[in-house]
């Protein structure tokens, strides 16, 4: 299945003006790249990928609206999967792609 093409424009528009951004399909979704690292990404049904630093993304988890990214039945470590509700307030939106952009500012880039 494809990405939410209106989730990914919505990233789009709310990473204007952050320095060294570039998109990338990849795994049937819209990575969403910050100095060579995925910061967040657009999947398929409004779903929205967050890289989160570990010691934060924990705290951050619901179980509902806020769940640790699973790839082939394993979490992924500092990933955190947005359900459609959880982003449908550009607010919120702004928010996980901030969080997002902010830990992959911390990595050294590629």
């Amino acid at each position: 299945m494809a990405y939410d093409e209106v989730l990914a424009a919505r990233v789009h528009d709310a990473l204007l003006g952050e320095a060294g951004v570039t998109e990338q399909k990849m795994f049937g979704g819209l990575g969403f790249m910050v100095d060579g690292h995925m910061a967040v990404a657009a999947g398929s049904g409004g779903e929205l990928m967050v890289r989160a630093d570990p010691a934060d993304a924990e705290g951050w988890i619901d179980g509902e609206a806020v769940r640790p990214m699973e790839m082939r039945g394993r979490a992924m470590t500092g990933w955190l999967l947005m359900s459609q509700g959880a982003v449908t307030d550009d607010a919120d939106l702004e928010t996980w792609v901030g969080r997002g952009v902010s830990f992959v500012r911390t990595l050294p880039p590629e």
